[in-house]
């Protein structure tokens, strides 16, 4: 995600905090602002777990795997 869009999230919350307020047009920008950072922050986790390896006590290398979903998540 690009530092302005950060910086423009951390405006309207700055905003959001005074008397002020926001407007209803800035409720729904820092809304989707929100979540492009989240999708952001998780495709940017996701990358960085699928190239981590566990070294065991014996020195061998494992990679991990996702664990699959059961149904109750």
């Amino acid at each position: 995600m690009e530092q302005k869009k950060i910086d423009r999230i951390n405006e309207l919350a700055h905003k959001a905090k005074t008397a002020e307020g926001l407007t209803d047009d800035e409720k729904k920008e820092q809304a989707e602002l929100r979540l492009e950072y989240v999708n952001s922050f998780k495709a940017s986790l996701a990358e960085q777990l699928a190239n981590t390896y566990i070294v065991r006590p014996d020195g061998t290398k494992e990679k991990l795997e996702r664990k699959a979903k059961d149904e109750n998540n």
